[in-house]
């Protein structure tokens, strides 16, 4: 044992923001197996190699150990419910996702951003995973934005980039964060109602970094997460950008008080919109299956994020 906290060391490894990817195979008897893993990288062009890490922990990983083939897809924005079937059901998950075998049989995830199709050249022990070395066969690349990750949440960065720094004429940016802590959310208390904390924007190219800095003012310790709700007010001519976040603990650094999620649709906010978002947030939680609102106060769209 290094003596090292594993919790921490996890949190810091989810520091680095990492493309998603399928990896799949067919195991002996030609059942088609995969899982979700983040720990995947090129490593040569001439020849072509790339590598992915399976764990020794997954119930797939003999498949993997001795497999002759194998195929890495590489899942595109909007495909966050792929990535969760393959990291966390249990039943048929090719029954749940499309796709289609390669002419060697390695199974490709439909819409994926990118999918190589490898043969095995080596396979090595590495602690809790092993490192499977590839030569790339044969690969295929759509164009779309790859589904990013990091922090323990999905995001997309084309679609949170497009939205939160679309240009609009006059008005001001206000940023913000729905911090959660078990089953309580922060919101701020204001002579209109409540609100999650906010600040208004200099400068949209450093919202999470603003969000970040301000957190660190009030001395809490906040893990900002993906975008939550981006929309415009027409009435008071202000483009706001609303990310989930959690916090370590229950402190509130004076920025206002944690309130029971369970409450939120009935309580007094500022405005319809904050009063939608907060509702549409308290319904997903019960699933912890969480949207990107992209509109303004009277309607827009939801995306799905996780």
């Amino acid at each position: 044992m290094s003596g090292l906290d594993p919790l921490q060391l996890r949190r810091a490894f989810g520091a680095f923001p990492t493309g998603v990817t399928v990896v799949t195979a067919c195991a002996a008897d030609g059942r088609p197996v995969g899982f979700t893993a983040n720990s995947f990288a090129s490593v040569s062009l001439d020849p072509p190699m790339l590598l992915v890490c399976p764990a020794r922990a997954l119930s797939c990983y003999d498949v993997f150990a001795d497999c002759q083939r194998f195929a890495v897809n590489v899942l595109a924005e909007g495909q966050e419910a792929v990535s969760n079937t393959f990291a966390a059901f249990k039943g048929d998950r090719f029954a749940k996702v499309a796709w289609r075998g390669d002419r060697h049989g390695r199974p490709l995830i439909d819409g994926a951003a990118a999918t190589f199709s490898c043969d095995t050249v080596q396979v090595v022990a590495a602690g809790d995973h092993v490192v499977l070395l590839g030569a790339v066969a044969s690969f295929e690349h759509s164009g779309e934005r790859g589904l990013g990750y990091a922090g323990g949440h999905y995001f997309s960065l084309g679609l949170e980039r497009e939205a939160a720094s679309a240009p609009r004429r006059g008005g001001h940016a206000v940023a913000g964060a729905i911090i959660e802590h078990e089953g309580r959310v922060l919101l701020e208390t204001t002579p209109d109602g409540y609100r999650p904390p906010q600040l208004r924007l200099n400068e949209r190219s450093r919202v999470r970094a603003a969000l970040a800095e301000q957190f660190a003012n009030a001395r809490l310790d906040i893990e900002i997460g993906k975008a939550y709700s981006i929309f415009d007010d027409s009435e008071t001519a202000t483009h706001y950008s609303y990310f989930l976040a959690s916090a370590a603990n229950g402190a509130t650094g004076g920025l206002g008080e944690f309130v029971s999620i369970d409450t939120l649709a009935t309580q007094r906010h500022v405005s319809p919109a904050h009063a939608k978002m907060m509702s549409r947030f308290a319904f997903e939680s019960r699933h912890r299956s969480f949207g990107l609102y992209v509109g303004d106060e009277k309607g827009g769209e939801v995306h799905e994020i996780n």
